[in-house]
């Protein structure tokens, strides 16, 4: 019998919440365009639930994107997920968002840069490679570097995507290999998609340890970090 599976996004904006059986997504509902996902989160899941007629018991699996991203939409997005899996006595699995993004490059792309904005002229970047066998590996690990830095070793055969372009794209070269604005975001299909290849190889993640991918606090901790309290 499929896995029933609960799937949510908030690395992005806006978020994601959906639910799967097995490799079908059986509804989706994206939550608000202003962030609000601790009032959203929780409500899209239970109405998605009830629309199946499943129980939050029923699911044997919750699938969260873990970053980078929003620093705030990640915390409660992975937060919701930690705490229902424990509750429920679920799996958890926590999948990369770059390596979602990835999955939807055009089909004659070979290579991959994943980008996100992090701020200060900077970007999250993450290379990947299309497999012979099908999906893709990464060839990096994952990044902060300046725009300009990326842009001066962004090779031809290198196609672009992440949420990263949406206020970069005018600085790149007009010959530069670009995926489809569409493809930029991260998609509940390619979440699931990873999170069953975790299923099938009977992974699944700590509630307890689990946490957002980051590589850089948070702009509140980096205040507080240079100023002090006063800074908050």
């Amino acid at each position: 019998m499929p896995p029933r599976l609960l799937i949510i996004e908030t690395s992005d904006k806006p978020g994601v919440v959906a639910l799967a059986d097995g490799d079908q997504l059986r509804g989706e509902r994206r939550l608000d365009e202003a962030r609000r996902h601790a009032r959203d989160l929780a409500p899209a899941a239970a109405t998605l639930l009830e629309e199946q007629g499943w129980r939050a018991r029923d699911l044997e699996g919750v699938i969260v994107s873990r970053g980078p991203g929003s620093y705030t939409g990640l915390r409660v997005g992975v937060m919701s997920a930690k705490t229902l899996a424990f509750a429920v006595g679920c799996r958890l699995l926590a999948v990369d968002t770059f390596a979602a993004i990835a999955r939807q490059a055009p089909s004659e792309a070979q290579m991959v840069d994943v980008v996100a904005d992090a701020q200060q002229e900077k970007l999250y970047v993450q290379r990947f490679a299309r497999q012979p066998t099908g999906g893709w590996r990464a060839e990096s690990s994952l990044a902060i570097v300046p725009m300009t830095a990326w842009l001066a070793h962004l090779a031809p055969d290198v196609c672009a995507t992440g949420p990263g372009l949406a206020r970069q794209i005018a600085r790149l070269p007009v010959s530069a290999l670009v995926a489809p604005e569409a493809d930029w975001h991260p998609r509940a299909e390619s979440l699931l998609a990873l999170g069953l290849e975790g299923c099938r190889r009977d992974e699944r993640d700590d509630p307890f340890a689990v946490e957002p991918l980051y590589l850089r606090p948070s702009s509140a901790e980096e205040r507080w970090d240079t100023k002090g309290p006063a800074a908050k």
